[in-house]
């Protein structure tokens, strides 16, 4: 990569980090400066943004499960979403054909259709690096907004196909045999122990068996990582694999946001016609709302589900591209539909921060919207005696779970939003229940338990801050452990409300306990004898 790219992406990224943003929109914002400057996007930089969204995808494939896809909120909801946004937005695009606006008056009914079916995908990318910053891919919203994702892909392939007028290879029929190499895949990485053999094997998983294999026979490359991602999911070590590629997928992804940025040149005209787009946004996201609250879900799951899939895929530029390849759309348009992406990724950014607050300061009128059935993953949560609950059954949070039950017995309950997991806890003869620790409403779904002490040990500071601010807003009024990654971080939780913050990700979940068993003597001393 040019060093003028490095350096001007590190210094974009790092300004907007100080002021609360996340890094991506700077990088953004480095892809406009540097076309401003004259700069080009490199095929080098291709080369670096198509692996980061290979790994990407991959890394989603390995916490994939394919039972999700078949959940009527996520092929419903996909469905019905994508032919109601082409009509509507289809309609409002045509509708300003009659305007004076010299190139929405180029278009006819087809190509308005077109710019529409660009706009009714939601950016991959974009929900899942919103997702995995607030530490909520495994949540039930995470899940659902995955499993869309994951059928716009499809529904992309078939596009893309259908389009370009040449059909997958034969030899594509030989990709129903891929789960044969399943017990291969495992064997492989079995044998390649824990150092810089796992994420080597990831890269070639992802690069050169599943996105080479489908783009040789015809089929998107991406897809071809996200399939070999969901074989090796089943895999004991499918969550060291992704952690494994986790700084190389996001140093990857670099060059992909800063490619969106050198892809269209901000002019007047151009910023002009792409923020009447992104106008349609609050649309898009009110129309997931809508069908996702009728198909069963709460409306808090179906705001934040709502949010993640409120930005404009890359997926439109495809789209772009292909309509000016076949001549049915101008060519500056997609200049406008890369701008609209742009803009709708610096937007829906902050907003997906904020989503949680927005739920609660329009909680009365969101939840007017629910249906009288819930979804049952949404159900209210019985917890039984429980006095102590540790949120997040990960590494740490099962070590101090264990921990806490030997010096306590089984007052102790834990919390975890992955079904998965809660599956193989239960197996263990574990008390975890279904829950999303960051869920404002999660308390009340508790009503009936009188918590004494909750342990955080979710893996983002910002999930269990965020945690922190709802039980002290909320009726709860016991002590409060938390984990802290590194120990800068350790401060942050204390002035949070935290009475107690441990360094403790070297020591897991048992060192963690320990640090609470000495600090709250007295208090587990009441709980153990049940007071």
């Amino acid at each position: 990569m040019d060093p003028v790219f490095l350096a001007t992406a590190f210094l974009f990224g790092f300004g907007f980090r100080q002021i609360g943003m996340p890094p991506m929109i700077g990088f953004l914002a480095a892809g406009f400066a540097l076309k401003a400057y004259g700069y080009q996007t490199t095929e080098f930089l291709e080369q670096l943004a198509e692996i980061g969204v290979v790994l990407l995808l991959f890394t989603i494939g390995l916490k994939l499960r394919l039972e999700t896809l078949l959940k009527r909120e996520v092929w419903g909801a996909t469905s019905l979403h994508m032919v109601i946004t082409v009509v509507l937005f289809g309609l409002a695009i045509f509708a300003l054909t009659t305007t004076s606006l010299e190139m929405f008056t180029q278009l006819d009914r087809a190509s308005s259709a077109l710019i529409a079916f660009g706009l009714s995908f939601s950016s991959t990318v974009f929900a899942i690096k919103a997702l995995e910053e607030r530490g909520e891919v495994n949540t039930l919203h995470g899940r659902v907004a995955i499993g869309i994702l994951v059928m716009q892909d499809i529904i992309a392939v078939l596009f893309i196909t259908v389009s370009s007028g040449d059909l997958p290879s034969p030899w594509a029929l030989l990709l129903l045999g891929l789960p044969l190499l399943r017990p291969l895949l495992y064997m492989v990485i079995d044998r390649s122990g824990h150092g810089e053999l796992v994420p080597l094997f990831g890269f070639c998983a992802a690069i050169v068996v599943g996105a080479t294999m489908f783009k040789f026979v015809g089929l998107k490359p991406d897809l071809g990582a996200l399939v070999l991602g969901v074989l090796m999911a089943g895999h004991a070590r499918a969550s060291e694999l992704a952690k494994s590629l986790l700084n190389f997928k996001d140093i990857f992804l670099i060059g992909f946001f800063l490619n969106i940025g050198l892809t269209g040149v901000l002019s007047f005209e151009t910023v002009m016609l792409a923020l009447i787009l992104v106008a349609l946004i609050p649309l898009k996201s009110a129309l997931f709302f809508f069908l996702l609250t009728k198909l069963r879900l709460r409306a808090r799951s179906s705001l934040l589900t709502a949010l993640s899939l409120g930005a404009y895929s890359e997926f439109g530029l495809i789209v772009g591209s292909i309509g000016v390849a076949n001549g049915w759309l101008p060519a500056e348009w997609l200049t406008v539909l890369a701008v609209a992406v742009a803009i709708s990724f610096a937007i829906m950014s902050p907003v997906n921060i904020w989503g949680h607050e927005i739920y609660v300061r329009l909680n009365d009128y969101l939840v007017s919207w629910e249906t009288g059935k819930r979804h049952p993953d949404d159900m209210p949560i019985d917890v039984g005696n429980a006095k102590v609950a540790v949120l997040g059954m990960g590494r740490v949070g099962l070590g101090a779970y264990d921990t806490m039950c030997e010096a306590l017995g089984d007052v102790v309950l834990g919390i975890e939003s992955d079904p998965v997991k809660i599956a193989g806890h239960k197996a263990a003869g574990r008390n975890v229940i279904l829950g999303d620790a960051t869920d404002s409403d999660l308390w009340e779904r508790m009503q009936a338990a009188e918590i004494k002490m909750v342990m955080l040990t979710l893996p983002e500071l910002s999930a269990n801050l965020d945690v922190v601010s709802r039980l002290k807003s909320g009726p709860y009024s016991g002590e409060i452990a938390a984990v802290a990654r590194f120990p800068d971080e350790v401060p942050i939780l204390e002035e949070a409300g935290v009475n107690l913050a441990v360094d403790s990700f070297t020591e897991a979940g048992v060192g963690f306990a320990d640090h609470v068993q000495q600090r709250f003597e007295a208090e587990l001393l009441g709980i153990k004898s049940g007071g």
